[in-house]
């Protein structure tokens, strides 16, 4: 009887080994084959904006060295969820990769989310990142960052400062320079960057913290002028404007940044393969010269290194939040 129980123990064992074993074939062999067809590369922004704008580029250049067309498809909507809520209920084979922004580890700090973004989705590689600039109107009072925080400080409450939106990273940075610079401004949320650079440049809005790609046009027409950048060291292409840790506000640093994401369950070499490629990519000297040209600094790394990266972000941007009572609109 003992023998009996154990010789149907075994061979049922055995046949479950076999049968996880059969299951994860056409895994590997997709993975071997992959890719085979065209990838749907979601955006979940409007077309025309940064994240768009980047995405493009890479597309092109992914494209080319996969040997497969990479087909970029905007998913606009409730700050990038409805675009990567379906990149996470996708199937996870690599033919539907996310290519979304900050507000991936915002979103959860804010909002209840329809789906986990901690383990529904899978980094692949940080792409770039963008820093703010601090601009205001031409004829703004301010000659500098230093004024602009002089007169703020002696006027709480009365420096306004645009965002795109409750929870925006403009908005967060510009919490962040009150709490840094003790300026006490008052946040003006607009739905949307173009009516926020619209009415600073108008002037009904005192500064914006622009995201640099969207900013640089307008920089170069005169219609706005740049008092500081938010990343620790100048810009290749606005050299001449100062950071806001070399201008009294030691270690000041907020930036915008762009990744690719696929779904939970996607096998590791496609993983792997992707973000390899991903860094190839922002390596290559006419894709990141057309990055650079947005106001984008390449990265690239490996999805390690990026899920510390995004890890890190949450964590610095909760306490802000918490502490302001920060929530979305």
């Amino acid at each position: 009887m003992t023998f009996h129980r154990t010789f149907t123990r075994r061979v049922l064992a055995s046949l479950a080994l076999s049968t996880a074993g059969a299951a994860l074939l056409p895994l590997a062999a997709a993975a071997e084959q992959w890719p085979a067809k065209p990838i749907r590369l979601i955006v979940p922004y409007s077309a025309g904006g940064g994240a768009d704008n980047a995405a493009r580029i890479l597309a092109q250049r992914l494209g080319a060295a996969l040997r497969t067309q990479v087909v970029v498809d905007n998913r606009p909507g409730a700050s990038g969820i409805i675009g990567a809520q379906a990149v996470a209920k996708a199937d996870p084979d690599g033919y539907t990769v996310l290519y979304d922004a900050s507000t991936f580890a915002l979103n959860p700090l804010l909002r209840k989310m329809p789906f986990d973004a901690a383990t529904d989705l899978v980094p692949v590689s940080l792409a770039l990142t963008v820093p703010n600039v601090l601009v205001v109107p031409p004829n703004s009072p301010d000659a500098d960052f230093k004024a602009f925080v002089a007169r703020a400080r002696a006027q709480p409450g009365k420096v306004s400062f645009a965002s795109y939106g409750a929870g925006s990273p403009a908005h967060l940075a510009s919490e962040l320079l009150n709490r840094e610079a003790r300026t006490g401004g008052l946040h003006v949320p607009y739905k949307g960057g173009a009516p926020a650079i619209a009415d600073v440049m108008g002037g009904h809005v005192d500064a914006y913290f622009a995201n640099a790609g969207s900013a640089l046009g307008y920089l170069q027409s005169g219609q706005l002028r740049a008092l500081a950048v938010t990343s620790t060291r100048r810009m290749a292409a606005l050299p001449q404007v100062p950071t806001i840790a070399e201008s009294g506000i030691p270690n000041f640093e907020v930036l915008e940044w762009n990744g690719f994401f696929v779904p939970k369950g996607t096998p590791r070499p496609i993983v792997e393969r992707l973000s390899a490629e991903v860094q190839a990519a922002v390596r290559d000297p006419q894709t990141r010269a057309r990055l650079v040209a947005l106001g984008a600094d390449p990265v690239g790394g490996s999805p390690a290194e990026f899920a510390t990266f995004i890890a890190g972000e949450s964590r610095s941007w909760a306490q802000l939040i918490k502490a302001n009572k920060i929530v979305a609109e």
